[in-house]
């Protein structure tokens, strides 16, 4: 089975959270970017992929198609693994962050799903089956820097069922309040995406750590400072969460080689899809690290997220980013219900994109 084509297919759908437009990277959170990857093959079926596109959706789109898409038009859909691995090699020139890994990412999850509805099976089946029918989720909040809203949306999301909230504050009297209006047996996640120096996340952790929060999520700057990551710990006694900026499993290889985390965050958009996501999944049960995958998405990200907690984890949960996105590419499938969803059982991912939201949202 061949790969006829693969074509890069970027979206823009407005998006609110009930805050200010609070901005990461180089851009704001007024819409969610996504850079869908369709790949076709001469059997007739088609695949889905998603690659990392927030705030980057135009360069993300660039390397699909320029770097991505000539080396794999032409080979065979079912050597997954070996077009993974030549790919890699072929653009290390490029580096091993980023942009190439987010496009590599999308590329595989359309294989995986091509492979899924070649054998009539779901994406879960593919990987050992799903050892839960059902996922448990926990709010991931945008940042709102104002005690109210953090009070409103907390409260709001323990009603709804969720079974942990995460933050990504960085005030300490914000995070105060959170504590204050989430019950203890609601789990507290914090993320602070990089904040801080190794010193100052050790005085601020300190200073947490009597809130009794399920995970510190990358407390330092730069992402891949295992040391730091491991001083913090040690130092504040909370379980420190990273992994999110890691592009294939070596790089995750170097951080549980530090000892610098006690959950492994993998995102399948960013990560080198399917395929190394399965790779950093077998180093942290070798080395007795949780899995705790990144997964803030509502694209084929999300689906493929499902099904690898579904099958390769007993307990993690299914991070849903809590805004009211303007259109779903797949109607209510990936909105939890007492704060759990459902996992596909569809062949390959279990569902494709709507056409029509694709039409009306298509960007440049």
């Amino acid at each position: 089975m061949k790969i006829v084509s693969v074509e890069a297919i970027p979206l823009s759908i407005p998006a609110t959270y009930g805050g200010e437009g609070w901005s990461l990277g180089s851009g704001g959170w007024r819409a969610l970017d996504f850079c869908l990857v369709r790949v076709e093959t001469d059997a007739g079926i088609t695949g889905w992929g998603e690659a990392f596109s927030y705030s980057c959706r135009r360069a993300v789109t660039a390397a699909v198609t320029d770097m991505i898409a000539p080396i794999a038009v032409g080979r065979d859909a079912e050597d997954i693994s070996g077009l993974h691995a030549e790919i890699q090699k072929r653009m290390h020139l490029f580096g091993r962050f980023g942009i190439t890994a987010f496009a590599l990412s999308g590329l595989d999850i359309a294989l995986w799903d091509i492979a899924g509805k070649a054998a009539g099976k779901p994406l879960h089946a593919l990987l050992g089956g799903a050892k839960r029918e059902r996922l448990a989720c926990y709010a991931s909040f945008l940042r709102y820097a104002d005690p109210a809203l953090v009070a409103r949306y907390c409260g709001q999301a323990v009603d709804e069922g969720y079974a942990a909230i995460k933050l990504h504050e960085i005030s300490e009297p914000v995070i105060a309040v959170a504590r204050e209006a989430v019950p203890r047996e609601v789990a507290l996640l914090l993320d602070v995406n990089c904040e801080w120096s190794v010193e100052d996340a050790i005085a601020i952790g300190k200073r947490l750590a009597p809130m009794d929060l399920g995970w510190f999520e990358e407390p330092v700057f730069p992402p891949e400072d295992g040391a730091g990551l491991r001083a913090v710990g040690e130092a504040c006694g909370i379980p420190i969460a990273a992994g999110e900026n890691c592009c294939f499993a070596t790089q995750f290889a170097q951080l549980f080689d530090a000892r610098a985390v006690q959950y492994a965050q993998p995102s399948v958009t960013k990560v080198g899809g399917v395929t190394e996501f399965r790779k950093v999944a077998a180093l942290a049960a070798a080395r007795g690290v949780k899995l705790a995958p990144h997964s803030p998405y509502f694209g084929p990200g999300a689906l493929a997220s499902l099904h690898l907690i579904a099958a390769l984890t007993d307990e993690a949960k299914f991070e849903y980013f809590y805004l009211n996105a303007e259109a779903a590419l797949y109607g209510g499938m990936l909105e939890p219900r007492r704060g759990e969803v459902t996992v596909p059982q569809g062949s390959g991912l279990g569902a494709d994109p709507d056409p029509e939201v694709i039409r009306r949202y298509r960007a440049d």
